[in-house]
């Protein structure tokens, strides 16, 4: 069974026993995981998927993931939507409720609803991560990825000023090669002139198959949109017949609250595996194994 086809088959299924245990025993005995003692067979499996099923491939993103969250602890160890609330009362940043014709998730930022007097691109960015962390966890997420609208009118200096080249190698790290999610299309629409330069910060450190997932839509956006998404998808105001996006992002800002204390437990555990509590008594990779097969 190809890597694809593997990706798209139930947890529970026993073709992915192997790999699920490959991944873990090449995890266990990696240098900078010393001291974790197991991987839940769920969070490997989020690995898997973003990456077809290559253990290899899996292992390096698992490995980025760790280091990400390592590096970045101004960001990735404070995920509270109740810290943020205010930016996300704005309509800033929603995940839309229906999934395109592909089983992508989609999601939308308005980057002029964010104030940046008010909120640092720091504070921004757990936001990202925060749903980043929530929709890795639906299974049809982990298996068709995701496309995100980044609407940019109100762009301003101001926004600009915040985005240094340091974060713009984390930015980049996320969206390519450091979280279990498979980034399908990135869509830019209302994008200013004086927007080119903090793109141009970013795009070096993109590899070429993000780089070709990138679309300019500019202003006219309402016609080119619909080339990569059906009418119920999108909310009326991106050229669609779903929900406003006004309700989409108060939905979706309900979500994140409800979620609260599950992204506080993510963000304490030191790897973000929160199956496995990191005091609890870890059961064995056997009994992990054979689980799996019980489904």
């Amino acid at each position: 069974m190809s890597g694809p086809v593997l990706s798209e088959v139930p947890d529970e299924c026993v073709q992915l026993v192997p790999c699920v245990s490959s991944l873990r025993r090449e995890a266990l005995q990696a240098g900078e995981l010393s001291a974790v003692r197991t991987f839940s067979d769920g969070f490997l499996i989020k690995f898997l998927r973003a990456r077809d099923s290559d253990v290899e491939l899996s292992l390096k993103l698992l490995l980025n993931y760790q280091r990400w969250r390592r590096e970045s602890p101004e960001i990735s160890s404070c995920l509270s939507p109740s810290s943020v609330l205010g930016l996300l009362n704005t309509s800033y940043h929603t995940v839309l409720p229906q999934r395109d014709h592909a089983g992508s998730r989609v999601l939308i930022y308005r980057i002029g609803q964010w104030n940046p007097k008010e909120w640092s691109a720091f504070q921004v960015f757990r936001v990202s991560l925060m749903t980043s962390e929530i929709i890795s966890m639906e299974t049809e997420t982990q298996r068709w990825g995701l496309k995100v609208i980044f609407d940019l009118q109100g762009w301003s200096l101001g926004h600009a000023l915040q985005i240094n080249p340091s974060l713009a190698r984390k930015i980049s790290s996320v969206l390519s090669d450091s979280f279990p999610l498979k980034v399908r299309g990135i869509h830019l629409v209302n994008e200013p002139m004086f927007f080119r330069p903090v793109f141009a910060m970013i795009r070096p450190f993109l590899p070429d198959k993000i780089k070709q997932r990138i679309h300019m839509h500019g202003a006219d956006f309402h016609n080119t949109l619909s080339d990569f998404f059906s009418p119920p998808v999108l909310p009326p105001e991106y050229g669609g017949e779903g929900a406003g996006i006004e309700k989409a992002c108060q939905d979706w800002t309900n979500q994140l609250i409800q979620s609260e204390k599950l992204l506080q437990q993510i963000a304490a555990h030191p790897t973000g595996d929160i199956a496995i509590a990191p005091d609890d008594s870890l059961i064995s990779e056997d009994v992990q194994t054979k689980q799996l097969l019980d489904g």
